[in-house]
């Protein structure tokens, strides 16, 4: 019984490990993009992620952040794995910060 579910386990790890490749393979441009917006959250302070959010709107969006946004709107699946990377991150650290609930 021990060996089967060892087993199971293992092969699932494998399937999770493969899907995560693929996708990471698929989009390798998102996947970087992903990387970046994910150490941003993660070295910046709560303050500065307060003050970004206050000076939202007030200052242009680069253009490179404009195409990769642009790139994201256009291709919902990309969109997915992108948002299926970054979001526990990103929520975490706005958890911590007291940015939501």
């Amino acid at each position: 019984m021990f060996k089967k579910i060892a087993f199971a386990s293992l092969v699932t790890s494998a399937i999770a490990l493969l899907c995560a490749a693929v996708n990471a393979q698929q989009y390798p441009v998102m996947d970087r993009i992903a990387d970046k917006v994910i150490q941003k959250y993660q070295q910046s302070t709560c303050e500065q992620l307060w003050q970004e959010r206050a000076n939202k709107g007030k200052t242009p969006v680069p253009p490179m952040e404009q195409k990769a946004l642009e790139m994201l709107k256009a291709d919902p699946q990309m969109r997915a794995v992108f948002i299926n990377k970054v979001a526990a991150p990103i929520a975490n650290k706005m958890f911590e910060c007291g940015m939501i609930p």
